[in-house]
């Protein structure tokens, strides 16, 4: 990607990757799941979950899985107010971008 990807916009990727998941979702299948919409190592993402976590925005918990315990990540309150609010600016951000991107191009 061309475009650098700030803090905020990977707080937020993050928050509405394991949003999606009642229960919570674990740091290997968040860092899949980010790659789909941006190229971000796992040494990327791990400070990000911890920062959410510390800022109280996700949650963490072990669950034993095949011998080994799997850390999983699970939305707050505050996280999901949080994530409402990128939400909205985002869609401000991006309907600006859009509107100054597609004002030179000829039909």
């Amino acid at each position: 990607m061309v475009f650098n990807t700030g803090a905020a916009l990977l707080d937020a990727i993050v928050l509405a990757v394991v949003c999606k998941e009642e229960e919570g979702t674990y740091g290997y299948k968040i860092t899949q799941d980010v790659r789909q919409a941006i190229e971000v190592s796992e040494s990327t993402l791990y400070p990000v979950l911890r920062r959410l976590q510390k800022d109280d925005c996700l949650e963490a918990y072990d669950v034993e899985c095949g011998g080994r315990n799997r850390r999983y990540y699970k939305i707050t309150e505050r996280g999901v107010v949080q994530l409402d609010m990128y939400r909205t600016e985002w869609k401000n951000y991006s309907s600006k971008i859009t509107m100054l991107f597609s004002e030179g191009e000829s039909a």
